[in-house]
């Protein structure tokens, strides 16, 4: 037995190595960082939210990042995380940060237009760096639609109290999360859609259109033409995969 100790302790390092290097490990580790310093800094210091936002941010954060890290763990087929997962969870850490001011109250401001900004500047090279690493895959094209979702849906609600547009802002952000309830009850609705340039092209319409209703400044009347124009679009997508869908259903 006493010679079985000394070994074991000297395995504890390269396990714990080994599982820091693997994707799950890497994923962790990168969650911790972004939960330990990016959000807190984002919400007391850029933000000025108080302690229950900001505790209220890092609890979106962790549910959000546990759920990703576990179809992380069930389906993702690399043996890398690649730097271009680790961007699309610093902006799912980006997106939750802005739960801070939406609970605080702040209302629009330039520090919001600017981290979300921010946000959806990354979401052009999270997928160019997965195909360039050969990491390309199912989870992390799902991770980074889920993220952009986020981001709208804690955009359009905080818009939804901040622009002129009021109420009228949160249909920015719910389609996403209507069309996964009606998935429920149409199965049909579940296959996967093809890639389409006119869809991401008006997810990043959609994005714009909020973080523009973020802007202090912005008049009533164009906060509302804005959320139309978006809506509009959204709808229009939407309706193209469900008729895409339909055709399929059998």
């Amino acid at each position: 037995m006493e010679l079985l100790r000394p070994q074991s302790r000297q395995r504890w390092p390269n396990t714990l190595l080994a599982r820091l290097g693997s994707p799950v490990g890497g994923f962790a580790a990168a969650a911790l960082g972004f939960g330990a310093f990016l959000i807190p800094g984002l919400a007391l210091w850029v933000f000025g939210a108080g302690a229950i936002a900001t505790i209220t941010a890092l609890s979106s954060f962790a549910v959000a990042a546990t759920l990703a890290g576990l179809a992380l763990h069930r389906s993702y087929p690399h043996r890398s995380l690649g730097l271009c997962n680790a961007i699309t969870l610093g902006r799912l850490a980006l997106a939750m940060a802005l739960v801070a001011p939406l609970v605080a109250g702040v209302g629009a401001s330039w520090a919001v237009v600017a981290v979300a900004t921010i946000a959806l500047t990354l979401d052009g090279f999270d997928g160019w760096l997965a195909r360039r690493q050969g990491l390309v895959s199912k989870f992390g094209a799902r991770f980074d639609m889920e993220v952009d979702s986020a981001l709208a849906l804690v955009l359009a609600l905080n818009a939804a109290g901040a622009s002129g547009a009021g109420v009228l802002a949160i249909f920015l952000g719910l389609p996403r999360y209507v069309f996964i309830g009606a998935t429920w009850v149409m199965p049909w609705m579940r296959r996967d859609l093809p890639e389409r340039v006119s869809r991401k092209s008006i997810c990043v319409l959609q994005l714009s259109a909020l973080i523009l209703l973020q802007v202090p400044i912005l008049p009533a009347g164009l906060a509302t033409a804005l959320v139309v124009l978006a809506a509009a679009s959204l709808a229009w997508s939407f309706a193209v995969d469900l008729a895409w869908l339909w055709r399929r259903r059998a």
